[in-house]
């Protein structure tokens, strides 16, 4: 468990610091089973931080958010360092982002929390219905106790657990620079089961699936904006000239779109499930990019946000890569 005052204290001392700028992590939300985000620029406001179940967003995902060069004329670059609070998934995206030098590592403090595990909003409001209030949620031993709208109510943990945290295998952040609690031990182990689950279904079966979940897309770009992989300046599904996917939300363009983000996250997806989490139609976007990430890991011994010093997929070559895919 993550101790909230030491949490705390080390964000004070972090942001104290002359050559930081900001510290990124998570606060109370205003409603619901999630917490915010948090952007501080002053040790004074680090007692908004928080750690908990609610905790699911990836605070990595702001990191490229940050003033890209060139500055506006007449005003100097600020080259201070950008702090983060970093779950195990989260920091995947960090070593991602790094192995394609989105930043140096040396512009970035890692601060790594140690994760059992947060809760599913849909699963919580499935069991317990929803709430205009902010829920606060602590874990013990294997239930999750809820604090709603001023009662306490109890719900099983492996019922209410995100997706992700039942299979993961990095409770631990893989980077950071120092840790705001002990680890824990790793629980989850990933065999694609839901990805064998939807190659059992024929050619036919798999494209009603598809045909009915991208119909239902509405090209709000929610999954785009959010993913912490998906920081190009400009979008190849918003330009003009060339322009590969018009902006139409029929079937053929969604599933133009949803392909497409597909292709561009094979070897790169961290599987932090934030795509899929804000997808405000509840599509199921981690079903293709899981089945990606399986490809990639069985034909070129690949996983992304792992390795730090690992170079990225599609600029390294192999000569023992498999080649039957050549006619």
């Amino acid at each position: 468990m993550v101790d909230e005052t030491i949490l705390r204290e080390k964000a004070r001392e972090v942001l104290a610091r002359d050559d930081v700028r900001r510290l990124i992590g998570w606060k109370r939300g205003t409603y619901g089973y999630e917490s915010a985000p948090a952007v501080l620029k002053d040790a004074s406001q680090a007692d908004e931080l928080i750690f908990d179940p609610t905790c699911v967003q990836n605070p990595a995902s702001f990191i490229t958010l940050e003033e890209k060069l060139p500055v506006p004329r007449g005003q100097d670059p600020d080259t201070r360092k950008v702090a983060v609070l970093v779950k195990g998934c989260d920091s995947r995206a960090v070593v991602q982002q790094l192995v394609e030098k989105a930043y140096t590592r040396d512009g970035v403090i890692v601060l790594g929390v140690p994760c059992t595990g947060v809760v599913d909003r849909r699963k919580a409001q499935k069991m317990f219905g929803d709430t205009s209030e902010p829920v606060m949620i602590k874990e013990e031993g294997d239930k999750f106790v809820f604090i709603i709208d001023g009662e306490t109510r109890e719900g099983p943990r492996a019922e209410l657990l995100a997706d992700k945290c039942v299979r993961c295998r990095f409770p631990n952040p893989l980077v950071y620079d120092e840790l705001v609690a002990d680890e824990v031990a790793v629980w989850g182990a990933d065999e694609f089961a839901d990805v064998d689950e939807f190659e059992k279904m024929s050619p036919p079966e798999k494209w009603k699936f598809w045909e009915e979940q991208f119909s239902k897309c509405i090209r709000c770009y929610s999954c785009r904006n959010v993913c912490p992989m998906c920081y190009c300046l400009e979008c190849v599904v918003t330009k003009q000239k060339p322009q590969w996917t018009r902006r139409s939300t029929d079937v053929s363009e969604n599933t133009a779109y949803h392909i497409q983000r597909a292709w561009h996250l094979s070897g790169r997806c961290i599987e932090c499930g934030e795509c899929e989490r804000v997808c405000p139609v509840d599509i199921p976007i981690t079903t293709l990019n899981r089945k990606m990430t399986r490809d990639v890991k069985e034909l070129f011994s690949y996983e992304p946000g792992v390795d730090v010093e690992a170079e990225p997929l599609l600029s390294c070559y192999n000569p023992q890569d498999p080649e039957e895919y050549i006619m």
